[in-house]
């Protein structure tokens, strides 16, 4: 079985392959493509095409792309049920509840990357960015998981340029290992 993943949860997918002995060969683009529709596209159907046409194959992806599902279906893959990475990891119910309450979600990967990242979406541009970010989110809400270093230095530089306040969160790998067991079962590969 094949395995092809955003890039930003890599270390927490490696664990549940480690810890589960299962027989998944991983790929992993980089957490920054979903800003340019154009090469997520790009790089998820090479990455597909460039798969083996007979095996299962599991997309761990949200819908990062308008097209997402006919990537997948075309190349004989079953994409894991939710909105985003963050909702793969937190349930949709959590992340429903603080998307209201205004959280703008920060893992370790973008928090540590966050001027790469964010030249990519809003060029030289820091004024707009900011203005962007504090209309349409009330905080920061960081991301730790049983994979994720310390990354509190970078999630506070973040907070601090922006503006917003910055809160933390602990999560399990609990939810992204049903959703991924679910596709599983859907391809009818032993768990």
């Amino acid at each position: 079985m094949e395995l092809l993943s955003c890039g930003i949860l890599k270390n927490e997918i490696n664990l549940l392959i480690k810890n589960n002995n299962w027989d998944i060969t991983p790929a992993y683009l980089c957490s920054s493509l979903h800003v340019d529709f154009g090469k997520l596209k790009s790089g998820i159907q090479k990455k597909l095409a460039g798969m083996s046409p007979t095996d299962p194959k599991i997309i761990v992806y949200g819908t990062c792309h308008p097209q997402i599902d006919s990537f997948y279906r075309d190349n004989g893959g079953i994409r894991t049920e939710g909105q985003n990475c963050i909702e793969l990891l937190l349930g949709h119910e959590r992340f429903q509840n603080e998307l209201a309450q205004g959280a703008f979600f920060l893992m370790e990967d973008w928090a540590r990357r966050w001027d790469y990242v964010t030249r990519q979406a809003f060029g030289e541009n820091p004024e707009g960015m900011k203005e962007i970010f504090r209309d349409s989110h009330k905080y920061f809400l960081a991301i730790n998981t049983p994979c994720s270093g310390d990354f509190r230095i970078e999630a506070e530089a973040v907070s601090r340029q922006i503006g917003l306040p910055l809160r933390w969160l602990d999560t399990d790998l609990r939810i992204l290992e049903e959703k991924i067991l679910t596709c599983m079962k859907e391809a009818d590969v032993p768990r």
